[in-house]
């Protein structure tokens, strides 16, 4: 924890239009990783565009590994089917929270920056930094990897610690 950056929020809101792994729907959950943290969301049985609406903080200590998303049908008698992944890119967020350090001038909704979808990221449409309620915010809708069909949305939180290596 000597090397502790910040803490990432990450708001797991809702799948879209995930695979079929069981006989007519499936039963996903996401997994966040990075480095040897492992966060988990709860089950949402029998459904394609699930709503979890859950938030899992990650300590980040090194901003060069990266922050994977995984989903995964939840089987009872053997082992989970995979339902895709994903990258989170969270070096934009970043630099609008280096950039806007001095936040106090800027009207509640100011959208700071906006990332488009790229073949370097998994997003599928275009992600706004936001300036609200004193927070600044990143909204992504992530494109799954390695399956035919899904999207995951999330909401990014970077929050700054008092005598931390600040990024």
């Amino acid at each position: 924890m000597d090397n502790l950056l910040g803490l990432l929020r990450i708001r797991i809101i809702r799948g879209k239009n995930l695979v079929i792994r069981d006989f007519r729907s499936s039963d996903p959950y996401c997994i966040l990783r990075l480095g040897d943290q492992r966060l988990k969301t709860r089950v949402i049985y029998r459904s394609l565009n699930p709503v979890w609406d859950e938030e899992l903080t990650l300590s980040v200590e090194n901003l060069d590994l990266p922050v994977e998303l995984m989903v995964y049908d939840h089987d009872t008698f053997s082992r989970d089917d995979e339902m895709g992944d994903a990258d989170i890119d969270i070096h934009p967020l970043l630099e609008a929270q280096k950039m806007h350090q001095d936040s106090s001038t800027i009207p509640n909704g100011t959208i700071l920056k906006r990332v488009e979808p790229s073949e370097e990221n998994c997003l599928s449409e275009e992600s706004c930094i936001t300036w609200r309620a004193g927070t600044i915010s990143q909204n992504m809708h992530l494109r799954l990897r390695n399956v035919e069909s899904g999207v995951i949305e999330l909401e990014l939180h970077w929050i700054d610690l008092a005598g931390a290596n600040n990024p």
